[in-house]
């Protein structure tokens, strides 16, 4: 298996960040097998969805009506309601899988590997890439 670890600034306002060029060059040259994703942090996770045609905003919608940022949550500290985003890996997990055939992501024509981080108390992410040939 080979693993790689890569930066990713997220800035200080949820966001949904399209990584699938990071991955592919992580994956480029390789043969057939399967590329595993994986944010090692408690307040982010990782969707395969559409981007620039809304969905990424549309997300991010969801999950705020979904995981309000209020005072119902018992994990308090941070910025206010930063309790959710303890609660987000458990809806938008902090992994994925993928198919990867001839050096390519066998992802669907409209598919990307987004980092989804609803914690602005902590800008900068760390995602690992690891690959697992056939």
């Amino acid at each position: 298996m080979r693993s790689d670890v890569i930066t990713v600034q997220t800035g200080s306002r949820p966001t949904v960040r399209d990584i699938t060029a990071e991955a592919q060059a992580f994956v480029s040259g390789e043969g057939d097998g399967l590329l595993h994703v994986f944010v090692p942090h408690a307040t982010a996770g990782l969707a395969i969805i559409e981007t620039g045609a809304g969905s990424d905003d549309d997300l991010l919608r969801a999950i705020g009506d979904l995981l309000p940022t209020d005072d119902r949550w018992r994990h308090r500290h941070g910025s206010p309601g930063h309790g959710r985003d303890h609660v987000l890996p458990a809806f938008v997990p902090p992994y994925a899988s993928l198919p990867v055939l001839d050096g390519r992501l066998a992802l669907g024509t409209w598919q990307s590997i987004c980092l989804v981080d609803t914690n602005g108390d902590n800008p900068t992410r760390q995602v690992r890439f690891s690959f697992l040939p056939a």
